[in-house]
């Protein structure tokens, strides 16, 4: 089975690098499902979980990836991300903090919309924090 290389880094390290047989993630204008030898591409990325599936059905690797871009080529994607997490480097009860303060500050709404728009960032990266961590 074809396989195509995946590598996720941030300014800090390389996070993941490994092989797949589709990875999937949240592209800004939608769901992607990227497989070996794809047209090439480069687009921005959502908050959100990107899931590895290796060759074994039952086998993935998600990573909470908080924005960046994705690079694909026909034998590898590469994703530059801001911030990035395996789901074993993942604190569970941290990312549960940090979302009931995000969900405690959305519903008291005071402020600026600059509160509201880092209140729902927050909100959002420890949801796929968790949601990584799940998988």
């Amino acid at each position: 089975m074809n396989t195509i290389a995946v590598e996720i880094v941030t300014p800090e390290r390389v996070v993941y690098r490994g092989d797949a047989r589709i990875v999937v993630a949240k592209g800004i204008e939608g769901d992607l499902g990227i497989l070996p030898n794809h047209i090439p591409m480069v687009t921005p990325l959502k908050i959100a979980p990107v899931l590895v599936k290796k060759q074994n059905e039952n086998d993935e690797d998600a990573i909470a990836v908080s924005g960046g871009i994705m690079e694909v080529r026909k034998d590898k994607i590469t994703i530059l991300a801001e911030s990035a997490e395996t789901a074993e480097e993942i604190d569970v009860r941290r990312a549960e903090a940090a979302k009931e303060r995000a969900e405690s500050r959305l519903s008291n709404k005071s402020g600026t919309d600059v509160d509201v728009k880092r209140a729902e960032a927050a909100l959002q990266r420890a949801v796929t924090r968790l949601s990584a961590a799940r998988k």
